[in-house]
Order: structure tokens, then sequence, then C-alpha cells
């Protein structure tokens, strides 16, 4: 990565060290460096409730005995200016003597966005962005795409997770599918899983699989919250995702009472309702998906990651409600069976959903596709 700012490099290093532990704020780095580039101090942000990087570097400055007074502050994003669960980052940084901040972007937080620039330049301290085209601020901004997207669109960033083998079989006409990718694709999934701030699936899944959908595989400080789109509240108050301690679990329905909720709340559920309705105004007897994600955002959910099954992945791709796909295929061919997702019929190849690349890689035996659905990540 080409850029005129290796501590901008090192900031960013220590930002994606935190990728599993600090939703649903952003993933920040910071290094506090003197005016030859020694390095006095560094860090990234904690645990919500914890200290954000800018402090934490501090703190290390000072446990290793350096004096900050004139240095400069390499860090990800811009340093908040409001009074969130923590005090304002901006503020800590002048009251330390920082002379210059280097950032690679502004927050998208309408209670910072520039704000944290403007304190600190009307402190006296130098501040330097990237310009929006940087590699180093694109890639900082990658790093938060949950974030950026909860801020800006009011939504999570959805990513939906899918194994299948190379003909695109999901599971067999029974319902089998465990497992058709390998170990190494499995414990992959799961470090994809540990990033996220909740995964989602659907009841129909619960009921086949009886799944815990939790981080087993790598480890992990948190367990992401768990989402089930369950209209008519099947979900069985026995269900094996309620066994996961210090997990959040919620549940969407588009059912009235039924006196079915006592039993899910003793469980732990959150049960929210959010019935859909068709161009007549009459009830679908479904989640309303498109409020379930805006309900979501305002719950902190910055990354939502799916792992459903073909009917609910293909309502949420014909809604267009997926931003992102985590493909795993297997070198294997099962023939007829459950799809990916279940969209369509098109009437002619023009209607396809327009996908880019983004990466393709080897995880044990099987093929790694991420694919973003063209267009989504510009906001």
């Amino acid at each position: 990565m080409t850029t005129s700012h290796p501590l901008l490099i090192q900031a960013l290093e220590l930002a994606t060290a935190c990728i599993n532990l600090t939703s649903p704020n952003p993933r920040v780095g910071c290094v506090i460096a003197s005016t030859d580039g020694k390095v006095l101090g560094q860090g990234h942000t904690q645990r919500a409730g914890g200290a954000h990087a800018e402090v934490v570097a501090l703190q290390d400055a000072q446990l290793r005995g350096h004096a900050v007074r004139g240095a400069t502050a390499y860090v990800t994003l811009e340093p908040c200016s409001h009074q969130g669960r923590t005090g304002p980052c901006c503020d800590a940084l002048v009251r330390a003597g920082i002379a210059r901040v280097v950032a690679c972007g502004t927050d998208p937080n309408p209670q910072v966005a520039g704000q944290g620039f403007t304190r600190l330049r009307a402190a006296g301290v130098a501040v330097e962005v990237l310009p929006v085209g940087d590699p180093l601020a694109q890639a900082a901004r990658t790093l938060n795409i949950g974030f950026f997207s909860r801020m800006l669109r009011k939504t999570p960033w959805v990513r939906m997770k899918v194994a299948a083998s190379l003909d695109g079989t999901s599971a067999l006409p029974n319902g089998t599918s465990q497992w058709i990718t390998s170990p190494e694709a499995r414990a992959d999934g799961h470090a994809w899983r540990a990033r996220a701030c909740a995964v989602l699936t659907g009841v129909g899944t619960v009921l086949q699989d009886r799944p815990r959908l939790d981080v087993r595989l790598v480890p992990t400080p948190r367990q992401p919250q768990l989402v089930v789109v369950d209209s008519r509240l099947q979900t069985p108050a026995d269900a094996a995702l309620f066994n996961v301690a210090d997990r959040q679990v919620t549940l969407y329905a588009a059912a009235p009472e039924l006196g079915l909720d006592a039993a899910l709340e003793a469980r732990g559920a959150t049960i929210v309702r959010l019935p859909g309705h068709g161009p007549d105004g009459q009830a679908t007897g479904k989640v309303d998906l498109a409020a379930m994600l805006a309900d979501l955002a305002q719950r902190e959910v910055n990354e939502l990651h799916i792992e459903a099954g073909h009917q609910l992945n293909g309502s949420l791709l014909r809604a267009g409600l997926v931003d992102e796909l985590l493909v795993y295929l297997a070198p294997s061919l099962l023939g007829d069976g459950a799809p990916m997702a279940s969209f369509g019929p098109l009437a002619a190849l023009g209607q396809a959903l327009p996908l880019q690349f983004k990466s393709v890689d080897l995880v044990g035996p099987d093929l790694r596709i991420r694919a973003g659905v063209a267009g989504r990540d510009v906001f």
C-alpha cells in the first residue's frame, strides 16, 4: 500500500487487530510519535464502554515514560467530539499537548462528522486528513464498512454467507447440508461470524438443523447477537440457540401475540413484531425485512452476517437488502437440491443481480468468493 504516512499503516494494523472487539464502536487504531518519528505510544479501541484508541495510545505513552507534548497522533478515524460511553477523544489529545493529528478520514457519526477536527483546530492543533480516494483512507473505511453503513444509510452492512457444492447446491433434497465444505472453510466462516455484530438466520434453519450459530472454531472476546426471522414465532423454547452464554437473541415475528412470548422471553429472547404488508396494504404474514434492518441499525448493529436457508436468502436478495456475498464452494457436485437462494424466475439475462468480485481464495480444499452487490457500497 503506497502512502506517505507509514505510521498510519501501523495505526491501521492496530485497528485491524481489534476487528472482533469494538462493536458497535468503529475499529480504530492510533500511533503517537515524536517529530523525528519515534513511536511514543500506540493502541486500539477497546470493547464498548472502554477507552478509545487515542486514549489507549496516550496511556501507553505514559506507561512507557514518554512525554507527548508537541507530538503527532496518527489515527485511522477522526477523534470523537461527543460524550458517549466515554468522553471526547479530541479533548484528551488537546489536554495532552498533541500538536498535530493525521487521520485517515472523517467520522460519519452525525454527532462527530468533522466537529472533532474543528475542535482540534480551534485549540491550535494542526490537522491533516487524507483525501477520500487515498488507498489508506479507503482501507480504513472498508474496515469499518458496517459502521459507515449504519451511520449514513441507517442500516447494517449485510453479508450473506453460503456454503455450496461447485454446482451451487446448498443442501440435499432431504435438507442435509452438514457438511458440504471442509473444516478449514467452516473455521473461516466462524471468523466472519466473529467480526459481525449479529448473525441472522431463519426459523426454518432453526427447526431443521437445531444450530447454535455461535463462534466456536476461532477465539473471540464476545459472541455476536443472534437474530431469527420467525414470522409465526415457531422457535421452540428449548432450541439449542439459547444454550449460548452472554448472547442476545432477537426474534422478529409477524404473527400477533399467541401466548408464546413468555416462554421465549424466559429464555432471554427479545421479541419484535414487524408485520409486512403488500402493495395493496394487506398483511403478508411475513416479517417486513427492510423494517427489520432499520430496527437492527437502531439496536447498533453494524455488520449483519446471514447464515440462512435458500428461501430467506432469496427473499433478502429479491428485496435488494444484501450488500455482499461470502460463498464457499466445495470441489464436489451434488446435483438436485436446495439452491443458494430461491428467487426469480427471471425473464431475461439483463435482470440478473450484478456482482463485483472482491476476492477469490482457496481455504483448505474449498474456494472462497467474496462478491459485492454492484453499487451497494456507494454511500
